[in-house]
């Protein structure tokens, strides 16, 4: 594990994206961003009860809104409705 990821400093952005880069490897997981593990990390926390407000706090917005506009997935409709 490199020294970056052990240490819980705030990070310059283009740092955090070498070492993200670094850990995934190959192009095989080109896809993976921080974005994508911050959306993870939403739906997960959605899918568990979270309320919006809560989801927002951890990812450190200051609008509920911006978090379930941009990270919180879409509900699936029900075909009854």
């Amino acid at each position: 594990m490199s020294q970056a990821v052990r240490s819980k400093a705030l990070r310059d952005p283009s740092n955090t994206r070498r070492v993200l880069r670094e850990i995934r490897g190959s192009e095989g997981f080109a896809w993976v961003t921080s974005h994508v593990f911050r959306k993870t990390a939403a739906t997960i926390l959605d899918e568990a009860g979270l309320t919006a407000r809560l989801i927002a706090n951890r990812l450190g917005h200051s609008r509920p809104s911006m978090t379930q506009d941009v990270y919180m997935g879409r509900a699936a409709v029900s075909r009854d409705r």
